[in-house]
């Protein structure tokens, strides 16, 4: 490539990460007039988005986690589907099946795969862990190849494509497990809280009233995916990798690991949290106008990247200690 050409490109690539800066804001200032509050989560949402990776959000009742993510996907002009995980849900409810049909002038049958649900370039799988994980698997192929086998063939999923999850943590009876394996395809773990005191008065005010919000059209999926491409372009110094990857490894309960992780973790985060840890904190950097990614970047992100890829031992949930407990004490030793 010859120098004009690579410098056009260069401000190109500049200019597309102005671009998604500047799309960021205009993203949140849209999705607040819908949701109130939950801005730690939004961020962590549209770092998950532009890094191209799905998401699994953990709150109560009443968080409007289904809304945040049906608003977005209006926002971005993406479709949109919502599968409501249940108990008798199978997999062939997610992926599509064929279904016998009759030509009407021909009278002759054959077969015709009708998609389902999962064919759209957003999926919401509600309470997720409501249904057995042989159903739960049916996601396992989409999430990590974008496509889906069924009837004999494979098929290409839309793109860009991101399946965004909720579970409620409070209720256990009639819920299953998530696999680590489908875990571990999370991009990030999203956790709500609940709303400040403030936030929840704004929030009764203008959910009980007659206004109805219109919602504008910030970015198309043509332009995501440009986006997405952009992130992964962007440079990170050897240092902010190196961070990254003794973090993951750190939660690993061998001779390499800290005591404290030793003793309260039984499996640690796997290879694909350090690439989740330097694509996220690329995509923070863009989101924020910086084209440099820096430790805090990594830092920031580690909570959400790795919360659901550390399982803790018997002895920490006995002595009452939390993954983000544990996340927290190896960010402090590694200050």
């Amino acid at each position: 490539m010859s120098p004009a050409k690579e410098k056009a490109k260069k401000n190109s690539d500049v200019a597309q990460a102005e671009k998604l800066s500047a799309a960021k804001k205009k993203i949140v200032s849209q999705l607040g007039r819908i949701i109130v509050g939950q801005d730690k989560a939004i961020e962590e949402l549209l770092i998950a988005l532009f890094s191209g990776g799905h998401c699994l959000l953990v709150g109560v009742p009443g968080l409007a986690k289904t809304l945040m993510l049906s608003s977005l996907a209006r926002i971005l002009d993406l479709d949109f589907s919502r599968i409501q995980f249940t108990p008798d849900l199978m997999p062939s409810d997610i992926t599509g099946s064929d279904i016998l049909q009759e030509d009407p002038a021909t009278r002759e049958r054959v077969f015709k795969f009708v998609p389902g649900p999962v064919f759209s370039n957003l999926v919401l799988a509600d309470e997720i862990n409501r249904t057995p994980p042989k159903t739960q698997s049916a996601l396992l192929q989409a999430m990590q190849e974008k496509q889906v086998s069924a009837s004999g063939k494979t098929r290409s999923l839309p793109l860009p494509f991101f399946v965004m999850a909720t579970q409620n943590p409070i209720e256990h009876e009639g819920t299953f497990p998530l696999p680590e394996a489908q875990l571990d395809r999370f991009f990030l773990q999203i956790s709500l809280d609940y709303p400040s005191s403030q936030e929840e008065r704004r929030i009764v005010i203008e959910t009980t009233g007659s206004q109805d919000i219109q919602l504008e059209k910030v970015l198309s999926a043509g332009e995501v995916l440009k986006l997405q491409d952009v992130v992964r372009k962007v440079p990170v110094p050897d240092s902010v990798v190196d961070f990254a990857v003794a973090l993951a490894r750190n939660t690993r309960p061998d001779k390499e690991a800290p005591d404290f992780v030793r003793k309260w973790v039984s499996w640690g985060a796997g290879p694909r949290a350090s690439q989740s840890l330097i694509l996220g904190a690329k995509a923070r950097a863009l989101l924020q106008g910086r084209l440099a990614v820096s430790e805090e970047d990594v830092r920031r992100i580690a909570k959400p990247i790795l919360r659901h890829r550390v399982v803790l031992a018997f002895q920490a949930e006995a002595e009452g200690v939390s993954v983000d407990g544990v996340i927290d004490r190896l960010l402090e030793s590694r200050s």
